[in-house]
């Protein structure tokens, strides 16, 4: 049976929304529950999958928007069997999102940077990976919707 959210549910989820970090106590304030009883509904919620994850996202301190942004469009030599490009593109910390896509190209890759020579670098590299035949890179020039 699915677990239905309620209002208490969604307070916290938009509280966590906001503010990951939040503790229990925080929590509990805002939602007039106890910390305990704030902890069991979010471990539940992670169990049903309403949090499905919690992120850190770093920075130098400097403004968000001074990042450099590039959509790399990568093709595979082989799109079934290729899962070893993948696996290396989760390890460069750059690399804030990669999907597989239909179409021509396999994978479309958003990388972030404070610099846009180390996307260059971050590029050959990515295009020197065994398994990708060819790579097609496009630097955003603003960012209009972040969520």
């Amino acid at each position: 049976m699915k677990y239905l959210l309620d209002r208490v549910d969604e307070q916290i989820l938009c509280a966590l929304k906001a503010n990951a970090r939040a503790s229990h106590a925080e929590l509990s304030g805002k939602v007039n529950l106890s910390r305990n009883a704030v902890r069991v509904r979010i471990e539940r919620l992670e169990r049903e999958g309403f949090i499905k994850g919690y992120t850190i996202v770093t920075g130098d301190g400097a403004d968000p928007g001074q990042l450099t942004t590039a959509l790399m469009f990568v093709y595979r030599h082989d799109r079934m069997r290729g899962g070893e490009v993948i696996q290396a593109l989760r390890t460069i910390p750059e690399v804030v999102a990669c999907d597989v896509m239909t179409g021509d190209f396999d994978l479309l890759v958003r990388v972030e940077a404070p610099q846009a020579d180390r996307i260059r670098q971050i590029w050959q590299s990515i295009s020197e990976l065994p398994g990708v035949r060819d790579t097609l890179t496009a630097f955003a020039l603003s960012s209009v919707i972040r969520k």
